[in-house]
């Protein structure tokens, strides 16, 4: 069927995303919302808008029941889910389809199978991408962990098999620290996602983190080239960019190959992102997990390709044959995406919900804001501190770096603290120019280059 109405389970910049790429389809939009966001701009720009609860995300966002019964009230014929909230959930997926619409993403049985980590490694495995050495499955019991670590040597990582988003993971250095632990992983997995379950992974030292934007049909499958996402705090990405910095052709080309097995092994349907370590000294690549979702960062994708990724689910989840082949994608230029949030970067980063007071936008042909905020706009202190990424492009490297700088520059937010001074810094680095970043690097060079910043604006304060 072609999609003519759609409704856009999320919030924030997402849902705004979701809303502009439907429109330009000729696409109703439907934009649920809690109590707390009955102003957010998502409303105000959808064609119509239902309330689904109280601010608390357990009673609205992630209320299947709430948002199904907007969606049949509304008869629309699919459901957006965008990213985070029900986006990775498969019982979500298969009530919409159940409702009869149509879910944009995958089916609830490629996003429960890709969703467990372990799963998915299996998954990995059998269609030949390379997996980081570890448990290669759960480990049940404290005796199995210890028998792994050996195996593999110190350090280790322990994780969630149901996490996502960096959350569930502990990195251990002694068998001691190990049996400490292990224990407190579990618990704390079972409290934030319902599932106790564990897996081991060798820690990849210095390793980056790169990962491949994959788009299928069911029966079609491409890759839309790799992004770098090293650039993180505490495991959530800071700055993305597109393509990773000086990545050899060869690997490229393994890379991304292996990301398009995986998805023909599953016959994956909707946007993805396959994500890997990337071992800069031994130039080997290992499998982290799969986003049965948009991601974040699909901008710096876009930009450097042409391909409005969001137009293409819509299509693809109205029964269209995927469009894109695969000699037809040629990168070209790169892109870079800084995530502003509202946090204060000279207070360790603490949320900083308030009432924006202006917000100039720099402008360009180059130049992409994609954000949930308008002057008078009060940001509710419920929800994930993101209020916009920019997207900047560039012929080359250096010259997309230049033109972050001078844009960000130009970038005003006014009302609450963000963390564009973070990226202002960044886009000045000597370190980042020259691409010495893994995944590590951030939290180090906070404490060093960052600390400067900080004590300058403290001493002009």
């Amino acid at each position: 069927m072609t999609i003519r109405s759609v409704l856009i389970a999320n919030r924030g910049e997402i849902a705004v995303r979701i809303i502009r790429a439907a429109k330009a389809l000729g696409i109703r939009t439907v934009q649920v919302h809690s109590a707390a966001d009955a102003e957010m701009l998502a409303v105000k720009l959808a064609d119509e808008a239902v309330d689904i609860g109280p601010p608390a995300p357990k009673k609205s966002y992630l209320n299947i029941e709430a948002v199904i019964a907007a969606a049949k009230a509304a008869k629309v014929d699919a459901v957006h889910p965008g990213y985070g909230f029900l986006s990775e959930n498969g019982d979500f997926a298969d009530a919409v389809v159940a409702a009869g619409m149509a879910f944009v993403g995958p089916s609830g049985d490629a996003i429960r199978l890709l969703g467990d980590k372990v799963s998915a490694r299996e998954v990995a495995a059998r269609a030949g991408v390379p997996t980081v050495p570890g448990s290669g499955g759960r480990v049940l019991t404290l005796d199995d962990a210890h028998r792994i670590a050996e195996r593999t040597g110190f350090p280790v990582m322990v994780k969630a098999a149901a996490g996502g988003g960096g959350r569930g993971i502990r990195i251990v250095e002694t068998l001691a620290d190990l049996e400490k632990q292990f224990p407190l992983a579990s618990a704390e997995a079972a409290a934030a996602f319902g599932d106790g379950g564990l897996y081991m992974e060798k820690v990849i030292t210095r390793a980056r983190h790169v990962e491949v934007q994959i788009f299928g049909d069911g029966e079609n499958f491409v890759h839309l080239y790799e992004r770098e996402c090293s650039l993180q705090r505490r495991r959530q990405k800071v700055w993305e960019e597109a393509p990773a910095f000086e990545l050899p052709q060869v690997v490229r080309k393994k890379l991304c190959e292996s990301a398009v097995a995986l998805a023909r092994e599953v016959r994956y349907t909707g946007a993805g992102t396959v994500e890997y370590l990337y071992d800069e000294e031994t130039r080997e690549f290992y499998f982290i997990e799969v986003n049965t979702r948009i991601q974040v960062e699909h901008p710096v994708t876009e930009m450097i390709t042409g391909v409005d990724l969001v137009q293409e689910m819509l299509k693809v989840a109205g029964g269209a044959p995927l469009s894109l082949k695969q000699d037809d994608i040629k990168p070209r230029g790169h892109a870079i995406e800084c995530r502003i949030n509202a946090e204060d970067p000279f207070k360790d980063f603490a949320p900083s919900p308030g009432t924006i007071t202006k917000l100039v936008v720099p402008e360009g042909k180059s130049v992409r804001f994609d954000t949930m905020l308008y002057e008078g706009y009060t940001i509710p202190p419920f929800y994930d501190s993101l209020l916009g990424k920019l997207i900047v492009w560039g012929e080359t490297r250096s010259e997309c770096l230049e033109r972050l700088a001078k844009t960000l520059e130009g970038l005003k937010i006014e009302g609450v603290p963000t963390t564009i001074p973070l990226h202002q810094t960044l886009a000045r680095s000597a370190a980042v120019a020259s691409g010495a970043f893994h995944t590590r690097f951030l939290e180090g060079w906070l404490e060093t280059d960052f600390t400067e910043t900080k004590t300058k604006s403290a001493e002009v304060a």
